[in-house]
């Protein structure tokens, strides 16, 4: 049996996801996150040395990372939710997997980072970060998640899933930052938001939401 070590609201639902997806049988162990820091439990700590979620275990194989955890399930399951290699689907499934995590996160990230620092700073000092925190989100951060959510909507006029015409894992993966970009207010776009739709829709996506209890982003 699979276990999927589940912390709320991370990207670990997309796991929960692609199982039901692949119809794998699997159990889920939940972990709550700090209402302080919206870190990761200790606990965590245990299953793998950095602490963080996803993670799934089964016979005593730990598997970490999302798209390393993607490619070891779908590999497992035949090639299932993969476009057949050398297609132009397959090039562009590739280039999905690796870009939701190394290019569309970090501004995610970086936002989420700066817009907490003032309210989590001395109040004396909050008027200070306040300025420097806005400065950083107005010059940098937001100009780069524009540029990121026109991508997004160039990619996906046209064409219902980030592949082309068939729902593939990439899509799972890119479920996460695009849900996240849309939940905080960033104004996603109507080919985003329609995608959005489609993946939100799926029986599948609706039974993990079940399993991996309240999520903030669907």
């Amino acid at each position: 049996m699979i276990t999927v070590h589940h912390l709320e609201n991370s990207r670990s639902q997309r796991v929960l996801w692609l199982l039901e997806e692949l119809g794998l049988p699997y159990r889920v162990q939940r972990y709550a996150r700090d209402p302080r820091t919206l870190r990761a439990p200790p606990e965590l700590v245990a299953v793998h040395p950095l602490g963080k979620s996803p993670v799934i275990t089964e016979d005593g194989t730990v598997v970490a990372e999302t798209g390393a955890i993607v490619a070891h399930l779908t590999a497992r399951t035949g090639g299932a939710l993969v476009p057949a290699p050398g297609t132009e689907a397959h090039a562009r499934y590739v280039y999905w997997l690796h870009y939701a995590e190394g290019s569309a996160m970090p501004p995610l990230l970086l936002k989420l980072i700066f817009s907490r620092l003032a309210p989590g700073s001395p109040w004396l000092l909050r008027p200070l970060v306040s300025r420097i925190a806005g400065r950083v989100l107005q010059g940098f951060v937001d100009p780069d998640l524009r540029r990121h959510a026109a991508y997004w909507e160039a990619e996906l006029a046209g064409r219902p899933f980030f592949c082309g015409t068939d729902f593939t894992a990439a899509d799972i993966m890119m479920s996460f930052p695009l849900e996240a970009f849309g939940a905080r207010g960033t104004g996603a776009g109507p080919q985003v938001q329609a995608w959005l739709a489609r993946i939100h829709d799926r029986p599948a996506y609706q039974r993990a939401l079940r399993a991996g209890g309240p999520y903030a982003y669907a």
